[in-house]
């Protein structure tokens, strides 16, 4: 092959020939300078211990100490120059530290190696991210709350199919999300737990010959314990992947309740009205006002569930140790915990922003003969049909409605004796809508009653 031929293949920013693909292939400075203050903390750490161990010298680990503090200062200035040709945030960290502190930064890479090194910063990223995803959730749920007590008898339509299936009301819509996003909280606790071990000092994968103190850099770094296995400790990444997992969980939640705020701020449905902080209008129709953080909302879903699928990918043919396939851990998980982030803060600040349209929610619950099922209890109630007598009943009676086109409780009392004739004028005190929830008393149930019980149990658990 001809150099001619070489410089077109490697083209661009590759003309330097392979060196440079190798440099750009193989640094993730790129992105894992996020993990800055974590890596920080953890050689802070590591210093400690050595020190505290007899392992390194008092005034090496204090030189260490105020080097890394001086890198951190500067990182978080923006005045710390990355460099690619250093690889990653390990050691473009490590070579400013010997800029400034000379030999002493040398002694810090004892008795341990880069595999646990970024195993503890990720790990400890992943964490914090935990944490800020259960604040967010709380702040989400805690809105939703304020929604749900406001309108705990608003009646609205409730839906199968998008079809009006039967009333409910708007405290109790609100509270089923609630219990969504409380679910996805527990989750992301739970994980937390599970994922607070130490990876430091289980060094490339078999552990060091220094004698080492594993429980003191463990707690050092707020971790419950070191992990138990060195090969485990270097190759896992079952923290990341779970945590993709719930994020995913979680945004479909989001997306799922996105999607409805598309469909009620709509001119057909007018159930909400968002606030103009989270719509957009049109560059052409000037009655336009768009959900746009509704929608944006909706497609973030995508970008997370691919980070998911993406690092399951990574992980799936990866033998025991570390492989540098496992450099690709971390792009995704850093896309899908700002999108969640980003998700959350915006469907906070909707639900805490929009207004529901009292009117036109209890106009549509009154339509489509949603107290059809109330009728048909009724039935079985009070004149001792079986039940599948009194739905044959009832669904005559709404065909009868239908072809008249107006509601069951339109209908007069002969035209519902044509059903059956032990029908009594009782019967319309179980077709409005009112009455429909409020009959709903059963534990779960839409009823006034059983929301406000349901947002004073969760405004105390939050608190």
């Amino acid at each position: 092959m001809s150099d001619k031929t070489s410089n077109r293949m490697w083209g661009g920013r590759f003309a330097a020939g392979p060196d440079a693909i190798m440099e750009a292939i193989n640094a993730s400075i790129g992105f894992d300078q996020r993990l800055a203050a974590q890596d920080i903390a953890g050689s802070r750490a590591h210093a400690a211990m050595l020190a505290a161990t007899g392992i390194i010298s008092d005034s090496d680990a204090e030189a260490i100490r105020e080097g890394l503090l001086t890198i951190l200062s500067e990182i978080e200035a923006g005045e710390f120059a990355f460099s690619t040709a250093l690889e990653d945030i390990h050691m473009n960290v490590e070579a400013r530290l010997k800029d400034l502190i000379g030999d002493p930064a040398g002694r810090l890479h004892t008795g341990r190696s880069r595999n646990d090194q970024v195993a503890t910063d990720f790990r400890l990223w992943v964490r914090d991210q935990i944490d800020a995803a259960t604040e967010g959730l709380r702040a989400l749920i805690g809105a939703l709350l304020t929604q749900a007590e406001a309108g705990a008898d608003w009646v609205m339509p409730g839906f199968t199919h998008l079809q009006t299936a039967q009333p409910v009301t708007w405290g109790h819509h609100m509270m089923a999300y609630v219990e969504m996003f409380s679910r996805d909280l527990s989750r992301f606790t739970d994980a937390r737990v599970r994922m607070n071990e130490s990876p430091l000092g289980a060094a490339a994968l078999a552990g060091t010959s220094f004698p080492i103190d594993r429980e003191m850099t463990a707690k050092a770094l707020g971790f419950d314990r070191p992990m138990a296995n060195s090969l485990d400790a270097v190759s896992d990444r079952d923290f990341a992947l779970e945590f993709l997992a719930h994020a995913s969980i979680c945004a479909m939640h989001l997306s799922r309740f996105a999607e409805e705020l598309v469909i009620w701020s709509s001119a057909q449905f007018r159930f909400v009205t968002l606030s103009d902080r989270f719509s957009t209008g049109s560059s052409i129709m000037p009655q336009k006002k768009n959900p746009d953080a509704a929608e944006l909302i909706r497609a973030k879903i995508g970008r997370i569930f691919g980070a998911n699928v993406a690092l399951m990918t990574v992980m799936k043919g990866l033998p025991l140790a570390y492989s540098k396939d496992m450099q690709e851990d971390k792009e995704q998980v850093f896309d899908a915990a700002d999108n969640l982030m980003l998700a959350l803060a915006a469907m906070t600040g909707m639900v805490g922003d929009m207004t529901a349209n009292r009117e036109a929610l209890r106009a549509a619950a009154s339509a489509g003969f949603s107290t059809a099922t109330d009728l048909a209890d009724w039935l079985v109630r009070e004149l001792g049909l079986p039940f599948r007598e009194a739905h044959h009943v009832t669904g005559a009676l709404v065909a009868l409605a239908e072809k008249k086109g107006c509601d069951l409780p339109d209908l007069s009392l002969s035209e519902l004796q044509t059903g059956h004739e032990g029908i009594t004028q009782e019967v319309y005190s179980v077709l409005g809508v009112d009455n429909s929830v409020a009959s709903r008393v059963s534990y779960g149930g839409t009823s006034g009653e059983r929301v406000r019980e349901q947002v004073a149990r969760w405004k105390e658990q939050l608190a």
